[in-house]
Order: structure tokens, then sequence, then C-alpha cells
């Protein structure tokens, strides 16, 4: 019966997405960004697992500068830009070569292929859950670029396979993420590129880091962080460049690939946490473009001095993992000494 019901429901999240994908593009791109502060403030409000985790994360990171009232404001911008990316996403098609800068402004991408191409070596793009992540695809493409773009699997294969076609737009190469690193290590030694979210939380595990996220008097908040542009940036000689994005009147996006971090001789561990401090930066300017009712601190040291969000938990792993990434943060900085 489990199984039936199942296969029910997947049928029918195949029928709404598709309609979705039908439907949208042909809304004009103000009747699109209307609709998603409709959908946005519909989820904020409906959202009963989703809301508590947001106010408890925007709570703890950034309660000192936010009163009750704008964290909750906050929240709902928010959702209703989370909504407006995935409409935008749906609504995408619309955007050719022809007018895609009638949308779109990217910023410091030719430069960072110019950089790459001269110094023989892949580039790693790495955006987080802020602003219109979804056109940072886009913005690339335009200035000729083509990535190869880790997406993480629907346990629905049928929406893993229509998101990727959205994603992908027959210009750039959609890997899972599961057993991903390989496949983008070869691609950035090739001299290719490689783009993903770097503000993705995972399980203890040797593809993770430990990052310190919105300190507070000295105090930092600790996330079990994908370490995999780290990876893709050492290994590969790759440039590792974050890309972040921002909004525009008329429901524009400009897309600016930021500086490239120099990997060589620092830590994984480190060189994560750069990439997390150029997102924190900009999360603490403009909050509500940041996707806060993700689970971004699901594991808590032991010793806590800080208080975690209500979902926060220990895990046995995760103590090993902390005592590793610190060992060899010292042991690779008395090899560099």
């Amino acid at each position: 019966m489990s199984k039936s019901w199942k296969e029910y429901r997947y049928q029918w999240e195949v029928f709404g997405c598709r309609l979705l994908a039908g439907a949208i593009p042909l809304l004009s791109r103000q009747g699109c960004i209307a609709l998603g502060q409709i959908l946005g403030t519909l989820g904020y409000w409906f959202d009963f697992r989703g809301r508590p985790v947001a106010l408890a994360n925007i709570a703890l990171a950034l309660g000192h500068r936010l009163t009750e009232e704008q964290q909750r404001l906050t929240v709902r911008m928010s959702y209703q830009n989370f909504a407006g990316t995935m409409l935008s996403l749906f609504w995408s098609p619309r955007i050719t070569a022809a007018n895609a800068h009638e949308f779109i402004e990217p910023v410091g991408f030719e430069a960072a292929i110019k950089r790459a191409r001269a110094e023989g070596r892949g580039i790693v793009f790495v955006c987080a859950h802020q602003g219109n992540w979804e056109w940072a695809s886009i913005a690339f493409s335009m200035v000729g670029g083509r990535a190869n773009i880790v997406a993480e699997d629907f346990k629905n294969k049928a929406l893993t396979e229509l998101f990727c076609t959205l994603r992908g737009r027959g210009e750039h190469t959609i890997v899972a993420q599961d057993k991903s690193m390989l496949k983008l290590l070869r691609a950035v030694l090739r001299g290719e590129t490689a783009a993903l979210l770097g503000d993705l939380n995972l399980e203890p595990c040797g593809a993770a880091v430990v990052i310190r996220a919105f300190e507070r008097e000295g105090v930092a908040l600790e996330v079990c962080a994908t370490r995999l542009h780290a990876v893709l940036a050492k290994r590969g000689r790759a440039l590792l460049v974050p890309a972040l994005t921002f909004p525009l009147p008329g429901g524009r996006w400009r897309v600016v690939a930021q500086p490239a971090i120099e990997a060589e001789a620092i830590s994984d561990r480190t060189l994560a946490q750069q990439t997390w401090e150029v997102f924190e930066r900009n999360i603490v300017e403009r909050p509500d473009l940041w996707l806060w009712a993700y689970k971004h601190f699901k594991f808590r040291p032991a010793a806590a001095v800080r208080p975690y969000p209500f979902y926060s938990g220990p895990h046995p792993a995760y103590e090993v993992m902390r005592a590793e990434d610190s060992q060899s943060e010292g042991d690779h900085a008395v090899s560099h000494g």
C-alpha cells in the first residue's frame, strides 16, 4: 500500500511540475515576480515545519542585529526569494542568447575565464542558496562558458530529469551529487569548469569539514559543510571563484564572479572557511536573500558554548571529525611554517 501511494504521489509531483514548466513561461517577467511574492508569503504562513527552523536559525545567527519583528519579516522575504528563484528557473526558457542581457547582468566571469585559460587551469564556481542562484549558470553561459553543474537528485527520478533539463538548458552538463567528486576532478583537470553550491550541510564524513559561522563575541556556530569545492580547487589546480547574485530593478539580477581564492598551501578546511566568509558577508548585508529554512546547523559540539537550534543534535562521528580537522589544520600549519 505504501509503495503504491508513493508512486501515486510521485506522479502528481511530476504532473504539477510539468504544468508549471508549461505555464510559468507564459507569464510576463513581472507576473512571474508577483506570483513568487504570493507563493512565498503562503509558504511562510503554511510551512509549519520549515518556518520554525528558519526563525531559530536567524535568531541565533543575527538575533543581536535584528529585532524579533525584523527577523520574522526577513524570513518571510526569504521565502518569497526562494519561491521567486524556483519560478525563475521554470521561467528561464524565455531567456535566450538574444534577450539574456535584458534579465541578467554577468560581472567578472570573462576575467575569470581569461585568467584560467592563460594559466591552463579549470574553474570551480561555487554559489550559496542566496539570491537567484539558479540564474548563475545562465550568466556564465552568456559569456560563452560551459559548466559541469552538481545537482542533488530527487527521490522522484522523473523530477530529477525535469530539473536537470531546466538547469542544463542544453548548454551545461548536470552531474549527480552522489559520487560527483571524481567526475568533477577529471573535468577541471581537463581545464573545464565545475559549479556547485557551497553552503550544503552534510553528515559527518570524509566529504565534509567543520567551518565557523556567524561569530558573536568571539564564539562561532559550527557547520558541517561540504569540502568538494576545496578538493577540486586544490587537487585539480583550478581557480576557486565564489559567485554572488544581487537583485536589480524590474526583476533583473546581477551575477558577480568574485576574485578567485588562492588555494595553494592551505588546508581544505581553511579554503572552505574562506569561501564561506565571502558568502557570510553578503548574508549579513542582505539576510532576506538567503535560504534560512534549510537546516544549516544539524550538528552541535558536545561542549557547545553558544546555543544551537532546536533541531540540532550531537553526532559521535562529528566529534571525531572535529578532532581530525583540528589535527590536520595543525599539521598543515607546521608543514608550511
